[in-house]
């Protein structure tokens, strides 16, 4: 969500699911550094390794050591836990844990468990536009005004005027609706709000900019394409997501829960976000509403690794579609200056060399960062709370270093992967 103009770092990261107003109150860093290994399965992650398990050896790819040592430095920071799964160029992949999976009981966190992946939802849902795109039902140079007549209007806002390419890109000028609908995010915990409702309130503002004048991170253009997606296929689109990735993939573990769904699926570690008493509270179980076709998936980092894998080898779309979705406009932000920005992707320059495409996506919860190197190597970090829960929101130097710290993580293991 957008924060302060007076912050424009602030502005662009938390504009991918990070909660606009949050207690000032350092908090200290907990959790137990226990490390599990996961053991070597084509594609799928396997179950943890029993205690004191040595990971087999690999003939490519990471060294476990590396992956462990990245995931020690996020909890010795203050995540409560962190997991990755690294998924070399062979299929083979890798999954890992630390620290502690409930603060309450001492449990620690599970190996490649579910998590919501907040904004990496739009690399599914660009995906699912451009297969309609190959279908011959949407062209990306057409007013969203043809798919959703009458409905993207406002104060300087014409669905006329506005392209399915911008959207996609986040290039259109909307103004961003999440700043009022999950600002206080333990206030919209388990509330239901329709897609409908957020466009209005996205409506009620004035355009930001004019269509194709720049580039400015918006919420909103992934709920205009979620609409879209519904009007032309007739389905709900946690149906469309399935039937259309999910399914072909075989993931069991990755979904856009439906109307009302709160808790998640399957074996997870708790999320943690700041309360009102300045203390680390459990927010996993969650009506996810608020973020719908721009944040509310589910999944865990092997299978995420799977789908960004498929959708960079073709497996999902055409060399056509592809080209169209890597074809990008400057994004960059105090992170990653040289960051550009696809049809749902972006890529990040690695500090060794090289381009990796990703997306990333942070939730009350849950912070997650992956992206596909140079190789083939994919790779995806999540940590169990944003970085605003767990160092004092108004000490920007100590805010940067937690965003950094997630950043730096993926940038290493992707290269050691190399």
């Amino acid at each position: 969500m957008p924060a302060s103009p007076a912050h424009p770092i602030r502005r662009s990261l938390t504009s991918r699911w990070t909660a606009v107003t949050l207690a000032a109150a350092l908090t200290a860093g907990t959790g137990i550094a226990l490390l599990q290994p996961g053991t070597l399965e084509p594609t799928h992650a396997a179950a943890a390794a029993p205690a004191g398990a040595t990971a087999p050896e690999r003939q490519a790819g990471p060294d476990v050591g590396v992956v462990q040592e990245q995931l020690q430095k996020l909890v010795d920071a203050g995540y409560p836990s962190a997991s990755a799964a690294v998924t070399g160029p062979d299929g083979n992949t890798i999954t890992l844990a630390a620290g502690t999976g409930n603060l309450a009981t001492g449990e620690p966190a599970p190996v490649d468990g579910q998590v919501r992946i907040a904004s990496n939802t739009k690399m599914f849902v660009s995906t699912v536009v451009l297969q309609l795109v190959e279908e011959g039902a949407v062209t990306l140079d057409e007013p969203v005004g043809t798919y959703l007549p009458g409905l993207v209007t406002g104060e300087g806002i014409d669905g006329g005027a506005i392209t399915v390419r911008q959207l996609l890109q986040h290039t259109s000028g909307l103004p961003e609706y999440a700043d009022r609908v999950a600002a206080d995010a333990f206030g919209a915990q388990h509330t239901f709000i329709s897609p409908r409702d957020m466009l209005d309130i996205a409506l009620e503002k004035p355009a930001v900019f004019v269509p194709g004048a720049t580039w400015e991170y918006s919420n909103t253009n992934y709920l205009v394409l979620g609409l879209v997606i519904e009007r032309l296929t007739e389905r709900p689109l946690y149906e469309e997501i399935e039937r259309r990735i999910v399914g072909p993939l075989q993931l069991v573990n990755t979904y856009l829960p439906v109307p009302g769904e709160q808790e998640l699926r399957g074996v997870h570690p708790l999320g943690y976000h700041l309360d009102d008493a300045g203390e680390l509270k459990d927010i996993t179980t969650m009506d996810p509403s608020f973020a719908w076709a721009a944040g509310a998936m589910v999944s865990t980092p092997s299978e995420l690794n799977t789908f960004m894998k498929a959708l960079l080898d073709g497996t999902l779309l055409s060399d056509a579609s592809l080209a169209e979705m890597r074809t990008t406009v400057p994004a960059g932000d105090e992170l990653w200056p040289e960051a550009t920005y696809g049809l749902g992707l972006q890529s990040y320059p690695l500090s060794g060399g090289g381009t990796a495409w990703g997306h990333g996506g942070d939730i009350p919860g849950t912070q997650t960062r992956n992206a596909v190197g140079p190789d083939g190597t994919a790779v995806t970090i999540a940590v169990a709370a944003l970085p605003w829960a767990i160092v004092d929101p108004s000490d920007e130097v100590e805010l940067m270093s937690l965003y950094r710290i997630v950043v730096e993580a993926l940038d290493v293991i992707l290269q050691a992967g190399s």
